[in-house]
């Protein structure tokens, strides 16, 4: 009853509160009290059922109140592990564990095409594998997962997506969100060889025909790159506050500059042509540039993408050219293939040129705006600070004659030849 006092066995019933006494040890043990609820949380007949499961407890040596404390850090431990795992699955899921690595562990001063490349590789090729899985649940297995989707014949992206998972990692050890690096002791993807093709005569007019036969953005991108011999990238970004007429020089700046150096590229007379048709001047009086904006571009906010299906149809063309080349000489079409080449090989075909042209090799790793190369290493690298503008711009049109030999070469004579014609 909830208005007196009662005794069953060693339980008591009051208004308040049901309470077990009990010792553990026989007459020598402490006497204890274990508080099995309040009035009006049990009705008697409960409290009597707990009060039995806790007397047999106390025969086995169980201490009911030990046990009870036991059980609440068991589960305020559990607690605390749910809350730390729903940390880790938060602030250390590699998707976005990536995008701060991206903003905030690169070193300071990285360029932001730097940036924009780590990104592209782990958002294309680690963040489709690993996903939101946690840093310190990433093992290594994961990360081979990760290199086997990368295709054989792409070995420097194999190169490169390494090295970024493992700077990656290394960060976040470095902060203390992980003890280990899964990368740790995996071995390196090997180097990719080095390529030396370089385009024969005939292989470079063919491309030269070709480029001059595309649409815009890709054809005049195609020109410029062949007649300058500057990077991809850095052409393809190209913008027109970069560019100056009057004095026929583009001004790379060091932010979009693969090497981080800016650098002055001289304009031959090929690509003054392209840049006057992009601008919509060729063949005005006194040709006019746009003051800013992006030359190569579907968009008009952005640079021109989709390298890979361009490349296919110039090469497409190429193929095409040369079988009609064949047949109006009485040669079997079939017989002259074009073998693979890549964009970069254009950049290593120009080089090799202006060496067979007689262009002094300081001059032609100026003109490619190389820094690690044997004339700016060493005591070179300090001291030598001409910028070989002059003879840059003389290697540049010396090439562009030498192109104009290429093209016509019936009309060896003639000092300036268009380079590209409408239909060639």
């Amino acid at each position: 009853p909830s208005d007196r006092k009662s005794t069953y066995p060693n339980v008591q019933f009051c208004q308040a509160t049901s309470v077990l006494q009990y010792r553990i040890g026989g007459r020598a043990g402490r006497t204890r009290r274990y508080t099995i609820g309040k009035h009006g949380e049990k009705t008697p007949e409960q409290a009597r059922k707990v009060a039995k499961s806790l007397s047999a407890q106390v025969e086995l040596g169980i201490d009911p109140i030990d046990a009870k404390r036991k059980m609440i850090a068991s589960d305020e431990r559990a607690r605390a592990s749910a809350i730390e795992h729903a940390r880790l699955s938060r602030d250390l899921a590699f998707n976005a564990y990536a995008e701060r690595f991206i903003a905030h562990g690169l070193k300071a001063g990285a360029r932001e095409r730097t940036r924009a490349d780590y990104a592209a590789m782990l958002r294309n090729h680690a963040t489709p594998v690993l996903g939101s899985k946690s840093l310190p649940e990433i093992r290594r297995a994961d990360i081979v997962r990760v290199m086997d989707r990368i295709p054989a014949n792409q070995p420097s992206v194999r190169r490169l997506v390494f090295a970024i998972i493992r700077k990656l990692f290394n960060w976040a050890k470095g902060r203390g969100d992980i003890d280990a690096s899964p990368v740790d002791a995996m071995e390196t993807p090997k180097p990719t060889a080095s390529r030396d093709r370089v385009l024969s005569d005939e292989e470079f007019v063919l491309a030269l025909r070709a480029a001059g036969q595309m649409e815009a953005p890709f054809g005049p991108l195609y020109r410029l790159l062949f007649a300058t011999g500057q990077r991809r990238e850095e052409v393809a970004g190209m913008d027109w506050a970069e560019l100056d007429r009057a004095s026929a020089t583009w001004t790379l700046p060091r932010e979009r500059s693969k090497n981080g150096e800016a650098s002055i590229a001289p304009l031959n007379r090929h690509a003054m042509a392209v840049l006057d048709r992009l601008a919509g001047q060729e063949g005005a009086e006194r040709p006019e540039w746009p003051r800013r904006g992006f030359l190569f571009t579907t968009t008009g906010q952005t640079k021109v993408s989709g390298y890979s299906r361009a490349k296919a149809r110039l090469d497409a063309r190429m193929e095409q050219l040369a079988r009609q080349d064949a047949t109006e000489a009485g040669r079997d079409p079939e017989s002259v293939p074009v073998a693979p080449w890549r964009l970069h090989d254009a950049r290593r075909t120009l080089a090799t040129g202006l060496q067979r042209l007689g262009v002094r090799f300081e001059v032609t790793e100026a003109v490619l705006n190389h820094t690690a190369g044997a004339s700016r290493s060493g005591i070179a690298a300090v001291y030598q600070r001409h910028g070989w503008g002059p003879e840059k711009r003389a290697a540049l049109e010396a090439w562009a004659d030498h192109c104009d030999r290429l093209l016509n070469p019936a009309d060896k004579a003639a000092n300036v030849v268009p380079l590209w014609r409408e239909g060639q």
